[in-house]
């Protein structure tokens, strides 16, 4: 608990008990009961926010947010919960808190984290006791209310609601059959409706122009089917909150690769899906030798065609500067550190490709929040280790609490029981270190600090299954005879995208995107203004602080051109699009090297990087063994998110992160 006795430097709203809507200083509701005045100082009752001045109030949102306390009065507040800034609330009142028949919130952010807690620690009952419960559903209540971990949006959704869909990540399969792409199509529908994501390979379709012997006519081919599910992926929320999300793989043997390739050149085109091309080394040797490349009928496995290896390497990166798409799958890379080869070569990935699965696997994911685990300019090793201890644990349980809606799934996940730990923060956490993030620190870090994770992960892991038993798939995995261990899988880094902003950090392991920015054609078509406190604080702390340079960063974005900072300031807070791509993917390749599943990570590029540049990052993902690659060149794309700078009046730097 924190007591905090000074209030003449706050700012007064408060939390509408009767709609759970945040309401700020100055703005007029009718009375409920419950309400507080805030135009004086007569604060009484419980669920009084806070927002803490930083003495602009052009600014507000630089503003943390104290979201709970109990007993408060206007001389003694004391704290229930760590702050949540202002566009956390907006994301947790929009897509996470729970609401009546009438859309109307009932829950607040505390009330969220004890439902998820204690969902997930009924888990525990199945092998100890209801004592052993409640003390778990304190650990997990205490990791998510101080933002040390947070699980998957599903999780946060559902857990203890009547749909309990708990996983992030599926992959289904897709066979060359009317009966099975439309089976595969309804299993996907009710997954993105639970408020998950999935992923499919496509090269079990025969091509276009192929007879259709049933039917006497000819195949369409995978980009048609895919249009499909567009289509109803378009008009799905996932979990009633978002838009669906789907990852769409063609091997780069397939006979329609070309037409794949190039199939997101069109404006509205696949909208809903991230591809990516599934790549082989014998490929990339090809294309190495400037040799020939065979393209297969995936039914017969017979040559159809042969084209120069390099004029579809040539295509592939083309597109790829052009609009982002496609990325790269390294399926060798992939199946190489497979845990169950005996149960099939993966050749999915879920949307965002952290995840690679097999055929009906899900998997359940969680990050750490690396911004919370220095002090004094030291990492904080041994409350890391235990966080991560109690966070693989906590994905344990939801496997088995989960409510899994297709039976196929629930033999997969139970099976081999697969869960995700990643990291968020990461930029803020090298911050605080004062590394800067394009240097070689950095990346020694990024190893050590994986390793960690990996092998503390790996060890609960090997508790657990002393506790409650292997994956039941084990003899079938690589770990039989010598580890026993519970899960098949524990690390995967995710790209974080709303949890992070939840956690009011950076996301996953990216740089920083900017030092202000703002988030536009979220929610419901909403801006979310961001600064970072982070960059203001360090700016006080070292006396570099003024109303010019505030200015300057919030206009632009970035610190390189304010010329009252020293260059060491500047290299520390540089940010994405400033950072050239070799250290965005060494920062990648750091990373995957202690990470069991895969890394989601986007190489960020400037306008100006030239289709030669692409073409490198892409054979260096390849040699380096990353298990996937995506870049996104800035400007690429008409509709972006996240634009540099808050001024609405100058060129703003855009990439989308949908």
């Amino acid at each position: 608990m924190t007591t905090i006795s000074n209030t003449a430097d706050y700012i007064h709203g408060f939390w509408h008990t009767d709609g759970g809507i945040f309401v700020p200083v100055g703005v007029q509701v009718a009375p409920v009961a419950g309400e507080i005045k805030v135009d004086d100082t007569t604060c009484k009752e419980a669920g009084t926010l806070l927002y803490r001045g930083t003495g602009n109030s052009r600014f507000p949102f630089l503003c943390p947010v104290i979201i709970s306390y109990r007993n408060p009065d206007c001389d003694n507040f004391i704290v229930a919960m760590v702050k949540l800034s202002d566009n956390a609330l907006k994301i947790l009142q929009q897509r996470y808190l729970r609401e009546d028949a009438a859309g109307v919130v009932t829950e607040s952010p505390d009330e969220l984290f004890h439902r998820v807690a204690k969902a997930v620690a009924a888990a525990e009952q199945r092998w100890a006791s209801t004592n052993s419960a409640s003390y778990w559903e304190e650990q997990f209540y205490s990791l998510m209310s101080e933002l040390l971990f947070l699980p998957n949006s599903p999780t946060l959704m559902n857990a203890g609601t009547a749909a309990n869909q708990l996983s992030a990540c599926f992959v289904l399969p897709v066979d060359d059959s009317m009966q099975s792409i439309f089976t595969t199509l309804k299993n996907a529908a009710l997954i993105q409706q639970s408020g998950g994501g999935t992923g499919f390979n496509f090269s079990h379709l025969r091509p276009k122009g192929d007879p259709v012997k049933t039917a006497g006519g000819t195949a369409s081919g995978p980009v048609s089917f895919m249009k499909i599910f567009d289509a109803a992926t378009e008009h799905i929320k996932q979990g009633g909150k978002r838009r669906g999300a789907n990852m769409g793989i063609l091997n780069i043997d397939h006979p329609d690769i070309e037409e794949f390739i190039s199939a997101k050149k069109e404006k509205g085109v696949l909208s809903n899906f991230n591809i990516s091309v599934g790549i082989t080394d014998a490929f990339m040797n090809r294309v190495e030798q400037k040799a020939e490349w065979e393209l297969l009928h995936p039914n017969t496995n017979i040559a159809v065609k042969k084209i120069a290896a390099e004029n579809l390497w040539n295509d592939i990166v083309e597109s790829a500067w052009q609009t982002g798409d496609p990325g790269l799958i390294f399926l060798d890379t992939i199946n190489h550190t497979n845990p169950t080869p005996a149960l099939g070569r993966i050749i999915s990935t879920n949307p965002c490709g952290e995840v690679p699965l097999l055929a009906y696997e899900a998997c359940n994911l969680g990050s750490v929040n690396l911004s919370k685990f220095v002090k004094n300019k030291m990492v904080n090793w041994q409350r890391l280790e235990e966080v991560v201890n109690t966070a693989t644990r906590f994905l344990d349980n939801v496997i088995e609490v989960n409510n899994y809606i297709i039976p196929e799934i629930k033999e997969m996940a139970l099976g081999n029981r697969k869960i995700g730990l990643g990291v968020m923060g990461w930029a803020e956490m090298l911050i605080l270190l004062e590394i800067p993030y394009c240097s070689e620190q950095a990346v020694q870090l990024a190893e050590q600090l994986m390793q960690f994770i990996q092998q503390k992960a790996m060890d609960a892991s090997i508790t657990l299954a002393k506790e409650r038993g292997v994956f039941p798939n084990w003899e079938k995995s690589v770990y039989f005879p010598h580890t026993r261990i519970r899960n098949a899988t524990r690390t995967s880094i995710a790209p974080t995208g709303t949890i992070s902003i939840i956690a009011d950090t950076s996301s996953s392991i990216e740089p920083l995107f900017a030092l202000a920015f703002r988030r536009d054609h979220v929610l419901k078509d909403e801006t979310l203004i961001s600064g970072n406190p982070m960059f203001i604080e360090y700016l006080k702390t070292h006396q570099l602080y003024s109303e010019k340079v505030l200015e300057q960063f919030m206009r632009e974005g970035i610190a390189a051109q304010i010329p009252e900072l020293p260059q060491a300031v500047k290299n520390i807070f540089k940010t994405a699009l400033e950072i050239s791509p070799q250290w965005h993917l060494r920062h990648q390749i750091a990373f995957q090297k202690y990470t069991d599943n895969a890394v989601s990570k986007t190489i960020n590029l400037p306008e100006a990087t030239s289709v030669q540049e692409v073409a490198e990052i892409y054979k260096q993902a390849w040699i380096q063994k990353a298990k996937g690659i995506t870049i996104f060149r800035n400007h690429s794309k008409d509709r972006q998110v996240i634009q540099q700078g808050i001024a609405y009046d100058i060129k703003a730097c855009k990439i989308c992160v949908q």
